[in-house]
């Protein structure tokens, strides 16, 4: 009779266990559910975004009609390559992560130059326009569901102040208009973003625990975001732009 209840006490205990807490050993010792995942994080203070798109600025729509940047350069995608550092300084408990991000960027566009006649015929000069497209936002991350469940998703929003460096050149060093003046500038005012990022610790988790405790990268993502920057207020070239990006951020 005492077996038979210490076997039922025993059993009952046994069922008591969170099975979060209670699924198994691995070469790191016991571990849990993602409870105990995020337990073992190393602290958490900031992301790094790789950045890639489709950048085409918008130097058109200030003329009636006319179109002197696709003339020129055609109408074919042109990539940006850019970074963008966010500090993490704000730890909203079972929602995301709020705080200042900074982002720099380049793209370069080239073809031959116009004639200045107006016949639409082309010269053997090759005329190029470089744009550096900078920026500080804030960032808002919803990360709760990719913490705390199964679902992988960290959905996020970005706004704030954007400022682009332009220059354009020709065969013969800095471009010219037509008053001499010198071909390149500055432009500036607002942008936003919103995106999603995809968690690719779930794929592997128990390499994403010991990367986190060799490295330091608490997680991995990629993401996808559309983007929308309104560069160039007044007689400023518009050089902003509305696209998508594309990108792999790691959060430190």
């Amino acid at each position: 009779m005492k077996t038979a209840v210490g076997c039922a006490a025993a059993v009952a205990c046994a069922l008591s266990v969170s099975p979060s807490f209670a699924q198994g050993t691995d070469e790191l010792g016991s571990y849990g559910g993602l409870e105990r995942r995020h337990q073992m994080e190393s602290p958490q203070n900031a992301a790094f975004e790789l950045r890639f798109g489709p950048y085409k600025p918008e130097v058109d729509s200030e003329f009636n009609g006319a179109r002197p940047f696709e003339d020129t350069f055609g109408s074919d995608n042109r990539y940006l390559v850019g970074i963008e550092v966010d500090w993490q300084a704000l730890r909203i408990p079972s929602f995301g992560t709020f705080g200042p991000g900074f982002g720099w960027g380049y793209t370069k566009f080239s073809g031959d130059a116009l004639l200045a006649d107006g016949s639409g015929n082309r010269s053997a000069q090759t005329t190029t326009l470089n744009v550096m497209p900078m920026y500080a936002v804030g960032v808002l991350r919803v990360d709760v569901l990719a913490r705390e469940s199964y679902v992988p998703i960290v959905p996020y929003a970005k706004a704030g102040f954007g400022y682009a460096l332009w220059w354009s050149s020709d065969g013969d060093g800095a471009a010219h208009g037509d008053d001499g003046t010198v071909g390149r500038g500055a432009s500036y005012g607002p942008q936003f973003a919103l995106g999603a990022m995809f968690l690719l610790d779930i794929i592997d988790r128990t390499s994403a625990v010991e990367i986190d405790t060799t490295t330091g990268v608490n997680n991995t993502y990629f993401f996808m975001e559309w983007y929308r920057s309104q560069l160039g207020t007044g007689d400023q070239m518009k050089v902003g732009t509305n696209t998508w990006m594309l990108g792999l951020a790691l959060e430190i």
